[in-house]
């Protein structure tokens, strides 16, 4: 079991409506991805470089900067979290692509360098979001 904290909590409950997620920079961070996946949403994760993720988390290696869009196309929402600002726009693109909605959050100060929504979740986490569907709203 992976730990979901006061930040990522309400994360996952505002993720866990969707049928389908791609998690951009999974990095060594996969708690959100796993409740995902025992919630029931179908949960790809990408990274630049081959990472472990938990059971019912699907893993393929792709880079945002030049993306295999098949990994995207079925998914309701791109999301990624503490997204550099140099990743936004290229994330973005990616989402636009494939009709999916584009929620990230970014590091401390990081300001989104894309037109968002924002959302403050429990915890203090500002959500970003790029891309709305109107599945989510």
């Amino acid at each position: 079991m992976y730990d979901v904290t006061d930040t990522t909590g309400p994360l996952v409950d505002r993720l866990a409506s969707v049928d389908s997620a791609v998690e951009v920079g999974i990095g060594n961070h996969p708690d959100v991805a796993a409740a995902l996946a025992e919630r029931g949403v179908d949960v790809t994760a990408t990274d630049i470089v081959e990472r472990e993720v938990p059971d019912g988390v699907r893993f393929v290696v792709d880079d945002i900067l030049d993306p295999d869009q098949s990994v995207y196309v079925d998914s309701d929402i791109v999301f990624a979290r503490n997204l550099p600002p140099e990743l936004h726009r290229p994330t973005l693109t990616v989402a636009d692509a494939v009709g999916a909605a584009f929620w990230f959050t970014t590091l401390g100060g990081d300001q989104p360098t894309v037109a968002v929504e924002r959302e403050q979740l429990r915890g203090g986490e500002t959500l970003y979001r790029a891309k709305d569907s109107k599945a989510l709203e």
